[in-house]
């Protein structure tokens, strides 16, 4: 404990039977022990050292006391335990276990990067460098998937979907958003699927001005995802999902021309609605008849004004029933180039794509997507890397928690039950020794989750 801090210890003294002395004074202690976990699943991705690569030092190298790759794994360990603010840094400090994620001695080694040097850091990041990260953090996730996977990949689903992130101060490229009612950043997320499994695992996150277009850089990013794909895995079957924003021309006539398979939602429109009509209608005749919620669909060859040709349409035309209130028409349209049954394209295929938003509100909750209050838009497109980082080291240790109780586990979980965890750091000359309670109620998964990433049973 700092000699700095207000109280070093708390007395109840009528609390239990005895007077109970609480101290802080556990100088080689921890609540993050179970984070070496991290640390492990960094080893197998090897996503500190690919990110960190990109980043250029410019400093004077006499004056330089934390490398880049230390600053950068710092930062990114410390967003995983739930620290998403520099300024956590001054307490860190002296943590043993921080200390030993970077590869330091946890009791003699120097104190970790100050909250000062971190902020330089941020802000010292380059459009260039940033565009090379986000290349590194797609790449690492392709590959972990392909040792992972091989030749098992038969599918891979793309999604793309945008989130808000309100802004408060004066940050630059800080918009004001009708649809979301605020000042924000619109930053948008690129996630994989591959085969029939029920984990989506993030692969993008570009950091966009408030004011944004949903279309804004998806093209770009399309462009650099799907390559990436059909160049590793040739033989693999792509299908990309776009909610309603990305149905322009020029999507539409990319996804045909590097020819993968898609489900774009489209905007109603007074042509589309046209075709629905007798649909519509007739699912209105069967929620009368039924008093429920009735839907129907079926599908159309449509061409917009500035489409370079028709495209199948599928609708569904929906009569939505709510007790206490009039019926309500909700007819929807998706535009695809898969074959098959209206019904099950929409309701199997599209549909499915309403999982990312469980992915999103984990990266706002559990790891705090949105804590972008640096000034410069280049320092907060790092800190959407930096989470997004440890959001693929999060979704590492979920993988390897599977038949545990925390195979599904939110992030915010794993944290709590695997992270945070008390300990006690002595150091001898042959090795290192986490003290860790005896009454851990999670010892068990914990245990399975260490040997998966490659611990030695001892």
């Amino acid at each position: 404990m700092s000699d700095s801090s207000t109280t070093q210890c708390v007395l109840f003294p009528d609390l239990f039977g005895k007077p109970l002395v609480a101290r802080f004074d556990q100088l080689h202690g921890s609540s993050d022990g179970g984070a070496i976990l991290l640390k492990a699943a960094d080893r197998r991705l090897g996503l500190t050292e690919r990110l960190s690569a990109c980043l250029r030092d410019e400093r004077d190298p006499a004056k330089i006391t934390h490398e880049i790759h230390g600053l950068f794994s710092q930062r990114l360990f410390s967003i995983a335990c739930g620290y998403a603010d520099a300024n956590d840094a001054a307490r860190l400090a002296d943590d043993p276990i921080h200390k030993l994620l970077l590869g330091r001695d946890p009791i003699e080694g120097d104190p970790l990067a100050s909250q000062p040097t971190l902020s330089r850091f941020e802000n010292a990041a380059g459009r260039k460098a940033l565009y090379r990260m986000g290349e590194a953090l797609l790449d690492a996730v392709i590959e972990r998937h392909r040792k992972r996977l091989g030749r098992k990949i038969r599918r891979i689903t793309v999604d793309l979907d945008p989130t808000d992130d309100p802004t408060h101060g004066a940050q630059q490229l800080s918009f004001f958003n009708s649809h979301y009612d605020t000042h924000c950043y619109l930053p948008v997320l690129g996630f994989l699927t591959f085969n029939q499994e029920a984990e989506e695992y993030l692969c993008a996150a570009v950091l966009r001005p408030g004011n944004a277009s949903a279309k804004m850089g998806a093209l770009g990013l399309l462009t650099r995802i799907l390559d990436r794909l059909q160049c590793t895995f040739p033989k693999a079957r792509i299908l990309v999902r776009l909610d309603g924003g990305y149905a322009c021309p020029e999507i539409f006539e990319f996804l045909d021309e590097v020819g993968v398979h898609y489900v774009v939602a489209m905007a109603k429109n007074s042509v589309l609605k046209a075709y629905a009509a007798k649909l519509m209608h007739q699912a209105r005749r069967l929620s009368k008849k039924n008093d429920r919620t009735e839907k129907l669909y079926s599908e159309c060859s449509y061409a917009a004004r500035k489409w370079d040709r028709q495209r199948r349409v599928i609708f569904k035309a929906e009569v939505v029933v709510h007790p206490g209130r009039d019926p309500k028409d909700n007819p929807r349209f998706v535009v695809t180039n898969l074959k098959g049954d209206p019904q099950r394209i929409y309701e199997k295929v599209y549909c499915a794509r309403g999982e990312i938003e469980n992915r999103i509100k984990e990266l706002h909750n559990g790891l705090d997507l949105g804590r972008t209050s640096c000034t410069r838009f280049w320092a907060n497109q790092l800190r959407v890397l930096l989470t997004a980082a440890a959001y693929v080291l999060m979704q590492e240790l979920r993988l390897k928690a599977a038949h545990t109780s925390h195979a599904r586990a939110q992030v915010s979980t794993l944290r709590e039950h695997l992270l945070k965890l008390g300990a006690w750091v002595e150091v001898s000359v042959r090795r290192i020794v986490l003290h860790l309670p005896a009454s851990f109620p999670f010892l068990e998964d914990w245990q399975r989750l260490a040997l998966a990433l490659g611990a030695a049973a001892g």
